[in-house]
């Protein structure tokens, strides 16, 4: 299995013993998530430490404000290393709001621009703000990998899936409330399909008393294979085959 994302620098427990978790949990791959200059390094840093850890750069909308030309450079630069396999995550937040829409908007496009330049797949959050997300990633990411991180749009899926793009669900796909979620899961194509935690954030059901950790994506990929009537193995193939197509490790 596979944990395609991750906040390594934001967990409860030391990264090496999520890390070591992960492993006996049969977890082979980690892609961990830099979501502001600091995160950048601390999510390079794992990376180094960890064979079978990888990481993401961008600025989080939350964390947009002032994202200017040196902050560009500075991203373009640390997503040059090795190990970073994507941009983001980067996006458009209007639940908590804490950066004018304007200000979002604009990193929003200088990543898109610049996931398109490197070649690298482009992370997506969004948060109650479905329409002007799909509006800005159908007008500007022509030809751009796009990963959208956390789905959490099944009344928009159909407008998701004609553009090709990857939908990974987190562990609240498993929560009793989220049935539109977990019917989203069953008709996601296998081959567009990604798991991942987001931990420490959205601990799956069957562990929820716990803060979440890269081993637990199993409690999320188990839920998913049985909604699907697959065996986990099945499922456990194929989100592995596409999480190597995509972030090419």
């Amino acid at each position: 299995m596979i944990d395609s994302h991750t906040h390594l620098d934001h967990l409860p427990i030391p990264e090496d013993e999520a890390v070591a978790a992960a492993r006996e949990a049969g977890v082979r791959r980690i892609l961990t998530i830099g979501m502001d200059e600091a995160s950048w390094e601390r999510s390079r840093a794992a990376a180094e430490r960890h064979d079978d850890v990888f990481f993401a750069a961008g600025r989080h909308p939350n964390h947009a404000a002032g994202f200017d030309g040196r902050a560009l450079d500075a991203l373009r630069e640390v997503a040059a290393h090795p190990k970073c396999r994507a941009i983001g995550e980067t996006g458009l937040d209007y639940y908590w709001d804490k950066v004018p829409r304007g200000e979002q908007a604009h990193a929003f496009h200088r990543h898109i621009e610049l996931a398109g330049e490197l070649g690298k797949p482009l992370v997506i959050h969004t948060r109650e703000a479905a329409g002007d997300t799909i509006a800005t990633l159908a007008e500007r990411a022509d030809g751009v990998t796009v990963v959208l991180h956390c789905f959490s749009m099944p009344e928009r899926l159909d407008e998701c899936l004609e553009r090709d793009w990857w939908v990974s669900f987190a562990g609240n796909v498993t929560y009793p409330r989220n049935g539109d979620l977990a019917e989203a899961a069953e008709r996601v194509p296998l081959d567009r399909l990604l798991v991942e935690t987001d931990a420490p954030y959205l601990t799956p059901q069957a562990v929820r008393k716990h803060r979440n950790q890269p081993a637990f994506v199993t409690h999320t990929a188990r839920f998913i294979a049985e909604r699907r009537g697959l065996a986990y193995e099945d499922l456990e193939a194929a989100v592995e085959a596409n999480a190597a197509a995509l972030l090419r490790w």
